[in-house]
């Protein structure tokens, strides 16, 4: 077993200026925190493997497809491996914690 203090952990991302930070990875799924800025443009492609994202703190909109939302602390996405996605109008500093099935990388990327 192991824990994780999702406090500790973003002030420890958020001083080293870090966009994404992988906290844990194992054989089946892999776990990490994506911050993005208030402004900031979101530069992720399409995932090799499914996701969840867990919104933390801040309020944005979120775009995968055709669907678009508006997300804040409290929300859960599910996306499916190769779906392009992403973050946008990013109104308040967005931190997310993000789970990879199986492990990001794992599967290889629809684009680099």
């Amino acid at each position: 077993m192991r824990t994780f203090d999702v406090n500790a952990l973003v002030a420890e991302i958020a001083s080293a200026n870090q966009a994404w930070h992988e906290i844990l990875r194992a054989s089946t799924l892999s776990m990490g925190i994506y911050r993005l800025k208030t402004g900031q443009r979101d530069q992720q492609q399409p995932h090799g493997e499914d996701e969840v994202y867990y919104v933390v703190a801040g309020k944005a909109r979120f775009r995968s497809g055709e669907q678009q939302m508006e997300v804040g602390p409290g929300t859960l996405i599910f996306v499916e491996r190769l779906a392009e996605h992403r973050f946008f109008d990013i109104a308040e500093d967005l931190t997310v914690l993000v789970f990879f099935a199986p492990p990001e990388g794992s599967q290889g990327k629809a684009s680099t």
